[in-house]
């Protein structure tokens, strides 16, 4: 049976393995052990704390084997970002060239340097292992963090977003990052990249172009891939998309890749999770696939269930499922279709 739960320091074998495996522009999850030890450690305190309000947590999950013990892969979910370091992007608008006298009107794409994301709440490092990449495995490990911000709403802030990956070339290089090397870095893509990683971002401030920046003056390269996504977060970003998450013209400042956004309470899975009370007993041998979670903050557990039926006085799992979740006759769960929408 597949688990999603909070990590904990005996986890941090595997994730160093899924660090190593997600490879560069994966910032969130960087090949430095004190780092993620720090995380974990962050991770559990934010799991553990009493709070009815967004602040510096930050809540990691894995998705395991219970079979055999193996993680399969991670997700996230920062509580507020910006706060203790800076959250930078570049925002892209239109500005407008007119002349009354010429007859001239031409509208003008800029990227602007911006940190109008700072309070916000994000998802974030979701990595599955790729030979796991199949059935309803990625739709649940994306899906459970909104059925757990559904069960702590007061923990989020009211908007929520993700940063999406950007293009990279086949040696892992993003070409609008090249043109930034060119002019304003003289450090390679994966120092920045492991810098930033690590928390150590003070140099973008004092390297980055601090005027806008005009699109048509970028390297043909370089505007191509400007709010485009990695060709393998491309399922990510559809499965964001179903869930309501629209692009703002925000984009990452190395690799270009956007950023959305949505309404927590407006995001699909949090409006369609429900609140039931579990019964345990036989049930049927195949069914809807059903995401299943449990209410508590450090001991929150979920799976997938093919066989829960719901009655008319809750929900039916079976003894296996119930062990899993650690939930008895009469305790409340939530629940979600995963089998509504595009896979």
């Amino acid at each position: 049976m597949l688990l999603i739960r909070p990590i904990t320091q005996a986890d941090y074998p595997a994730l160093m393995q899924i660090a190593v495996e997600s490879g560069a522009g994966f910032t969130s999850l960087p090949v430095n052990e004190q780092k993620l030890k720090q995380k974990i450690a962050h991770s559990e305190h934010s799991f553990a704390i009493n709070t009815d309000m967004p602040g510096n947590q930050g809540y990691l999950f894995v998705l395991e084997d219970t079979e055999t013990g193996e993680i399969l892969g991670t997700s996230g979910i920062e509580a507020s970002v910006g706060l203790s370091t800076p959250l930078y992007h570049f925002h892209k608008s239109t500005v407008i060239h007119h002349s009354n006298e010429l007859n001239v009107f031409n509208p003008v794409e800029v990227l602007t340097m911006c940190n109008d994301y700072t309070g916000v709440s994000e998802i974030c490092t979701l990595f599955l292992r790729e030979p796991y990449r199949s059935g309803m495995n990625g739709r649940f490990l994306s899906k459970v963090r909104f059925m757990f911000m559904a069960e702590h709403p007061k923990r989020f802030s009211k908007i929520v977003i993700a940063e999406m990956r950007g293009v990279a070339d086949e040696n892992s290089l993003p070409p609008f990052w090249q043109w930034l090397q060119s002019y304003f870095f003289s450090i390679d893509f994966p120092t920045a990249d492991h810098m930033i990683g690590i928390g150590n971002k003070g140099f973008i401030a004092d390297l980055m172009p601090r005027h806008p920046i005009y699109v048509s003056l970028l390297p043909q390269s370089a505007q191509e891939v400007i709010g485009e996504v990695h060709v393998n977060t491309k399922p990510a970003l559809k499965l964001l998309e179903n869930e309501g998450f629209i692009h703002r013209g925000y984009v990452d400042l190395f690799d270009a890749g956007p950023t959305v956004e949505a309404q927590l309470k407006q995001i699909k899975s949090v409006r369609q999770s429900h609140k039931v009370k579990v019964r345990i007993g036989d049930t049927a041998e195949q069914g809807t696939n059903l995401a299943i979670c449990t209410p508590e903050l450090s001991q929150f557990r979920a799976v997938i269930s093919t066989k829960a039926q719901l009655t008319d006085d809750g929900l039916l799992i079976d003894a296996a499922t119930a062990s899993a979740l650690n939930v008895q006759t009469g305790d409340e769960v939530r629940y979600l279709n995963l089998d509504k929408g595009p896979k």
